[in-house]
């Protein structure tokens, strides 16, 4: 019986920080839970086609569009279960075996990590605190969270949309159940550092409450990326 779990992971230039994402996955391989790992690629120009090949991973490449690059990588996905991690998240030693339990209890609904970042302080633990209570109390966590989900909970909500931004919103408002697994995703803090945490924190916050109230997310990709 082949392994069930397929990684799917979306790049564009993702040199730097990939080569850790993959090492933090291997305790997954020693377990027998990863069938593949697929490389989403949105037109890189550095090296991380030249990684993702080193690793055995599958290429799949496309216009450079969040939503668009995960839906084609999860379509070229054959695992029952998908995993979907940012290249910059680095999965917290013990993940396999949260995992494997997730998939072992019964149903086995749809998942996903604690968020903590890579630095230290009180403003890094303030704003992953609130990152973990909205998906605990409102059931939305973000991409950087990670995403387990049963390839047929999937297919059955639609997929992620291909849409530049709030891609991952638009898939768990269409899920059921989610859970939070025992163990947390590492995700860089690079952006907060650049444009402070309160910051980034706020135009976060407003741009999902811009995308509650209709605004397109092309829109939002303009003014987020700014």
């Amino acid at each position: 019986m082949p392994a069930p779990v397929s990684i799917v992971i979306p790049t564009l230039n993702a040199e730097a920080e990939l080569p850790a994402a993959l090492e933090h996955l291997m305790e997954g391989l020693a377990a027998g839970l990863i069938r593949e790992l697929v490389i989403t690629d949105g037109g890189s120009s550095d090296a991380t086609r030249a990684i993702a090949q080193a690793a055995g991973a599958e290429w799949v490449s496309g216009a450079p569009s969040r939503g668009g690059q995960l839906r084609r990588g999860c379509a070229a996905a054959q695992g029952e279960w998908l995993l979907v991690l940012h290249a910059d998240t680095r999965l917290e030693p013990g993940w396999a075996a949260a995992v494997a339990q997730h998939l072992a209890s019964g149903p086995g609904g749809p998942a996903h990590f604690r968020l903590r970042f890579r630095a230290r302080g009180l403003m890094p633990a303030w704003v992953a605190g609130w990152a973990n209570l909205r998906s605990r109390l409102f059931g939305l966590p973000y991409g950087d969270q990670g995403l387990l989900i049963r390839r047929a909970d999937y297919e059955a909500a639609g997929g992620y949309p291909d849409q530049p931004l709030m891609e991952d919103v638009a898939l768990v408002r269409r899920l059921k159940g989610l859970t939070a697994l025992p163990c947390a995703a590492l995700t860089s803090a690079a952006r907060y550092q650049r444009a402070g945490w309160l910051r980034r924190g706020g135009r976060n916050l407003w741009t999902l409450i811009r995308y509650f109230l209709g605004v397109a997310p092309d829109r939002l990709a303009k003014s987020y990326s700014k």
